[in-house]
């Protein structure tokens, strides 16, 4: 499952997002979602959300 439709996407769930500063290497970080940032239902790179660590990035993989 990617993270491009906000339905998928839950707060409490375990993803990999892509931070800004890593989207030229493509490098992934792990957490748990906090806050999910993007309003629109779905986008193209992923939905923005913010990790209860406090790193926001745009989701790529998410976790079951």
């Amino acid at each position: 499952m990617n993270g491009k439709n906000r339905k998928d996407i839950k707060a409490g769930l375990k993803v990999s997002i892509v931070l800004k500063k890593d989207q030229r290497s493509g490098k992934l970080t792990e957490g748990i979602v906090k806050d999910i940032l993007t309003n629109s239902a779905t986008h193209p790179h992923g939905i923005k959300v913010r990790l209860e660590n406090g790193k926001v990035g745009r989701v790529q993989v998410i976790h079951k």
